[in-house]
């Protein structure tokens, strides 16, 4: 490191030191939820930070020369440098984390985490939403915690689609390929310094993937990619996009993930001691494993009792069309050969796959993944139980409260999705250190110190923020020609910092009901349109490219959008990803969220937003069942009978504006002749203080380490009669 104090110091040497440094801090994704960092590169250069969309790397490549020279001048900025590289080298250094504390004799064990996307940051669009979202935060809480986490997916060089909304209403998908020069993406190297490249045998054909590295803190994610000369144009483009392409692309995919996976790790010399598939899209890697105990000369049944040793399998849909399945014809086809070279049968192989109330016979991978783990999860309470429901048909003999599914609660990465304004008021009343216990409780109830003024005053500062970026989008839009005057109101343009605002931003999927604030027009427009008491609401998200019902949705609330009848107080925010997402969950007053029960597995979304000091609006599913408390937002009231979705949708909507004309609305305009609604932010405070320990990536992760991943690997290290296969790499 440089000292900028030293007489001997020069700019010449300061510029030798600087760019190779800020090169390395650019390939690791630690800058992205460090402030110091994050405001080094925005001091190189402000306007090209902001034109290359928050990319390091980027930046890096374009930036002047005779900036970097002048910068070298600059006492504050290097005084930025020092500290900001102080912290990351300290960070990558130190052993004195809460794993290296707790568990300091499995410190070097790793513990692989397959996961088919992680949503890390925009510079890595490797991602579509939840499910990559909350790998992404997985990954970086087990950097900050220290667990030795290994993360493997794929490098999608289309990603996964960005929504263009049309002057009709519709969804377009928009695909580009991404220049692999400005991602943080390196080679992966085996032990002889070459690029690690693997086979995967798919039906009657072998199928090459090279190996990407991604520095994500002090771990690493491990990205396959077909797309390499030796491969057919079809089997390069395999890796291309995320969640494209019909049966027989999506189980090749799922084969190179989960089989390729394990082959990748192997070259690379890292032997997990423990394995985590986050989904079924990657439970194959029980079927690469199994073959290689095998090869070893293992008998099957041993073979399947060693991997079930130190497997766990995370379960994150209670809808049946989100589960991933294959017909037995496909599966013989891809697998040709394989069961032969196992030493067991066909069907021996299909049963693992098995779901026994389907009456057509397929081969599901979620059965697959439980069938070769001995620890299974949900991801809130609610989901283990509709889970155990759910998946009883595997342990018929078993009543539904004592099959083996458990839960862990999601969980949010706190330094990615807090709000620069919201962490200073915390460091202000909390400690500076208040990240660091972000799961601590006890700390949290100081959020009741909080003068209501100061807090209302940051989320009003959120709000404006929200809009300006808006409105600034909706401007660039329209300037570059990409927009048409008649796509500037459902854009957000006529937005009010000063109403009321709630948002509702998530994938665009039938069940989660995005239209049910549209049931009643003629009561939703006396809401909109109040004129003493306005509210306006913000919409966002994506829907699959091939979900028809979900297109049209999107479709039904952009025509609101576009009506002048909702008086510009409906905004539609066309290609939802998660820089979007953070303007939304910080800047919105109450987030929605209206989803037919029991369908919400967790979400996180709500949980970004109570972080922020904003209050749900939801029904009792997923996390808020466990979140609401009746003191720190608002609860859809259960029906006390079952009715069908048509009645159930009806009761929902008239439950809507009436919590919303009784309870939210009347609160939040209800000022002292101080003009700060006291009780509305005794409501953001009980958000804060109840939800935020709940429910941070460090609870959820510290659980999964210490309900999973360490009995797991304690059983894997206490194996006397069997040893992980360790041998097969190359």
């Amino acid at each position: 490191m440089t000292d900028i104090s030293s007489t001997d110091s020069s700019n010449d040497m300061f510029m030798r030191d600087c760019v190779p440094r800020l090169h390395e801090l650019s390939n690791n994704l630690w800058w992205s939820w460090t402030p110091k960092s994050r405001h080094l590169f925005e001091a190189l250069d402000q306007t090209l930070w902001r034109l290359t969309h928050h990319n390091p790397v980027k930046q890096l490549q374009e930036i002047k020369q005779a900036r970097l020279h002048h910068l070298a001048e600059d006492v504050v900025f290097r005084r930025r440098y020092v500290e900001a590289f102080k912290a990351f080298d300290e960070y990558l250094a130190t052993n004195e984390h809460w794993f290296g504390t707790n568990y300091p004799m499995h410190a070097k064990a790793p513990i692989a985490y397959f996961s088919a996307e992680f949503g890390l940051h925009n510079s890595v669009p490797i991602y579509s939403g939840g499910l990559g979202i909350l790998a992404g935060d997985h990954l970086k809480e087990a950097s900050d915690l220290g667990v030795p986490l290994v993360g493997v997916s794929f490098m999608y060089r289309q990603s996964y689609f960005r929504q263009v909304i049309g002057l009709d209403g519709w969804q377009v998908a928009k695909y580009e390929n991404l220049n692999q020069q400005d991602l943080p993406v390196q080679p992966a190297l085996t032990a002889s310094g070459t690029q690690c490249r693997i086979a995967v045998e798919l039906s009657h054909r072998s199928v090459t993937c090279v190996v990407w590295k991604v520095f994500v803190g002090r771990t690493c994610l491990y990205l396959l990619d077909t797309d390499v000369p030796e491969n057919t144009p079809d089997d390069r483009q395999l890796s291309a996009r995320l969640y494209g392409g019909d049966k027989p692309v999506r189980l090749a995919q799922e084969m190179i993930l989960g089989m390729g996976g394990v082959k990748a790790l192997r070259a690379l010399g890292i032997h997990p001691q423990a394995w985590h598939a986050n989904e079924g899209h990657a439970a194959f890697l029980h079927v690469e494993r199994l073959q290689e105990y095998v090869q070893q000369g293992m008998a099957i049944p041993r073979a399947i009792e060693a991997i079930r040793q130190n497997s766990v399998f995370t379960t994150h849909t209670p809808v049946e069309a989100g589960h991933d399945f294959f017909s037995h014809q496909l599966i013989e086809e891809y697998f040709a050969g394989f069961w032969k070279q196992c030493g067991f049968s066909k069907q021996a192989f299909l049963e693992f796959g098995k779901h026994p109330n389907d009456s057509v016979e397929h081969f599901h991978m979620t059965a697959l993944g439980i069938y070769f783990s001995s620890l299974v999860n949900g991801v809130s309470a609610e989901h283990g139980r509709v889970s155990r429901r759910m998946w009883q048909c595997l342990w018929p003999d078993l009543q539904e409260r004592d099959v083996p599914i458990q839960h862990v609660t999601n969980g949010v990465h706190v330094p990615t999705w807090i709000a620069s304004e919201m962490n200073h008021l915390y460091s202000k009343y909390l400690g500076p250190d208040w990240m660091s216990e972000s799961d601590n409780s006890a700390m949290w109830q100081r959020i009741l110190e909080v003068p209501d003024h100061e807090i209302w005053e940051v989320r009003q500062v959120l709000k404006r923020k929200l809009l300006n970026f808006i409105r600034h989008r909706i401007r660039s839009g329209w300037v570059s020609g990409r927009l048409h005057a008649e796509q500037v109101l459902p854009g957000g343009t006529f937005l009010d910092p000063y109403v009321l605002t709630i948002g509702f931003g998530r994938r665009f999927a039938t069940y989660k009901r995005a239209n049910l604030l549209f049931r009643d027009l003629d009561r939703l427009r006396a809401i909109l349109k109040d004129r003493w008491r306005p509210v306006q609401f913000i919409f966002a998200g994506k829907a699959h490219p091939a979900d028809e019902p979900g297109k049209q949705l999107i479709h039904e609330v952009y025509r609101y959008a576009q009506s002048r009848e909702m008086g510009g107080r409906i905004a539609f925010l066309e290609d939802y990803d998660m820089h979007v997402a953070k303007f939304l969950v910080q800047g919105v007053d109450v987030w929605l969220n209206n989803p037919r029960a029991p369908f919400e597995a967790s979400g996180t979304s709500g949980q970004k937003a109570a972080l922020n000091g904003v209050p749900n609006l939801s029904v009792l599913d997923g996390w808020w069942k466990e979140g609401y408390d009746g003191s720190n937002g608002w609860a859809f009231p259960t029906t006390s009978k079952p009715l069908d979705e048509q009645a159930q949708d009806d009761h929902d909507a008239n439950v809507l504006y009436t919590v919303l004309e009784e309870e939210v609305i009347p609160l939040y305009y209800q000022c002292d002749q101080d003009r700060v609604p006291h009780g509305w932010v005794t409501i953001v405070k009980n958000a804060i203080r109840t939800n935020a320990p709940q429910f941070s990536a460090r609870r959820m992760l510290k659980e999964y380490v210490d309900k999973f991943y360490i009995p797991l690997v304690r059983a894997e290290s206490q194996s006397s009669d069997s040893s992980e296969p360790i041998e097969s790499a190359g």
